[in-house]
């Protein structure tokens, strides 16, 4: 069936089917908007509404305009999804799904409770994440399709700039760039054998029947967000757990039997399954971290001040050569020591995105200086390690500049030329697909223009 103005007598057809059906069920429902042949309900807006508000998502402006326009442009995305045959991983929704799933189990406490707030059975809502999920990855890939021919020259960039008025050009925050390097202290051999005879006691507890699984990981886990949940993790692939465990938790087949001891980056851990999927697996595990004493923590400080000084004394390694050499971080330490901002990628942090503890000794240093050794936590971990840094570079707040700010500026042009593109295509497809908006609906200040249309129906 095609998408076009054409459709009008169906739509009203179908329109008064779903009408009279709701009406057989006794159940009042309300069409607030009809997108070619797709009505959208005003049962659907209060449902995504509700949903917003959880997630504390921005709505700018009225929700009862701004949600309905939104959801007819997803319908007018999708349409020319299923034109261009888009398909998505649906292994990589499912992951999606249940990392949402979990964010809301964590959140609110437990799975009844989920239920209890969305009044619906998690079976549903992750029918319901799935197609939210699914639909977003689809209009993404038009999207990307549509821009994907997009070219800047430094010109262009340049032009743009020169354009913008001058309160559009952004303030960019106090910015540093630092190096670090790490020392995990040293764990004494007898404390890692009793982490391993405490993890084999809540083994063998749970295979005679002794204890329950979920009860241990409550009580004894140094995860603390997973422990809330009996040490459930949720259905995950391969590819969003370490190699180690992944290994070791795909292989398990009987839930009612413990893992052996499983030793990753984050500590030690056994695992119990609970359910497998296809190539995604969801299981408990208990994690106990080796602890680390002050004795320890103090030597290591000690180790790494002294590479300080011989380093400030130019006795001995660079920074960066240290940073290659001894750090602990394997993150940093094939790249010279250099901390990495995963928000944009660059080396570039303000001082809220650095780790607390690094930005507290950063914030009294002059560029050029290597601070002397502290205790920090592994932000993977939560482990205590001990850290000097090297401020490399403090770039002052000010209004962006070609100069210093190329890259942003450039981001900013690509941006505005997408929604160029995009807005462009939208008014197209508005302007040639049936649109109909019930009365009670109109009174809006659309984002895009012409949705409303001139309608004889009586």
């Amino acid at each position: 069936m095609k998408f076009t103005k054409l459709l009008i007598g169906a739509v009203l057809a179908s329109m008064s089917a779903a009408y009279a059906v709701a009406a057989v069920d006794n159940v009042v429902e309300e069409v607030a908007w009809v997108v070619g042949d797709t009505p959208i309900w005003k049962s659907e807006i209060e449902e995504t509404y509700q949903n917003m508000l959880y997630e504390k998502t921005p709505i700018n402006g009225d929700p009862y305009c701004v949600i309905p326009e939104m959801m007819a442009i997803e319908k007018l995305y999708l349409h020319q999804a299923d034109l261009d045959t888009v398909l998505v991983s649906e292994s990589m929704v499912m992951q999606q799904v249940e990392s949402q799933i979990n964010f809301l189990v964590n959140q609110l406490g437990s799975r009844e409770k989920v239920e209890q707030y969305f009044n619906k059975s998690i079976p549903a809502l992750r029918n319901q994440y799935h197609d939210m999920i699914a639909n977003r990855q689809k209009m993404q890939t038009v999207q990307s399709s549509l821009t994907k021919d997009i070219s800047v020259t430094p010109t262009e960039v340049r032009r743009y700039f020169d354009a913008l008025p001058e309160d559009s050009i952004p303030f960019v925050p106090l910015q540093v760039e630092v190096q670090i390097i790490t020392a995990a202290p040293a764990v004494p051999r007898e404390e890692i054998e009793n982490v391993k005879a405490r993890l084999r006691d809540y083994a063998d507890r749970v295979t005679r029947g002794e204890s329950d699984f979920s009860t241990l990981a409550i009580l004894y886990s140094d995860d603390v967000e997973s422990g809330k949940r009996g040490g459930e993790l949720g259905f995950m692939g391969r590819g969003q757990l370490v190699p180690e465990f992944a290994a070791v938790a795909f292989n398990l087949n009987d839930p009612k039997k413990v893992s052996k001891i499983v030793e990753t980056e984050y500590g030690f851990h056994i695992i119990q399954l609970i359910e497998k999927r296809g190539d995604r697996v969801n299981c408990r595990h208990i994690l106990l971290h080796p602890r680390v004493s002050d004795a320890d923590l103090t030597d290591a400080v000690h180790r790494l001040d002294s590479l300080r000084t011989d380093m400030v004394d130019k006795k001995l390694f660079t920074f960066e050569e240290a940073a290659g050499y001894v750090s602990a971080d394997k993150d940093t330490r094939n790249n010279k020591g250099v901390m990495v901002n995963e928000m944009d990628r660059t080396s570039r942090f303000e001082m809220a995105q650095l780790p607390q503890e690094v930005a507290k000794v950063v914030d009294r240093m002059e560029v050029g200086d290597v601070s002397e050794a502290f205790v920090m936590k592994n932000p993977k971990t939560t482990q205590d390690q001990v850290a000097i840094v090297k401020l490399t570079n403090r770039i002052p707040g000010h209004r962006a500049n070609l100069s210093d700010d190329f890259q942003l500026i450039k981001g900013l042009y690509e941006q505005a030329r997408r929604r160029e593109i995009l807005d462009k295509w939208l008014a197209d497809k508005i302007k040639n697909t049936y649109v109909r908006i019930e009365p009670g609906w109109r009174d809006c200040e659309f984002t895009h223009k012409g949705w409303i249309k001139s309608d004889t129906r009586k």
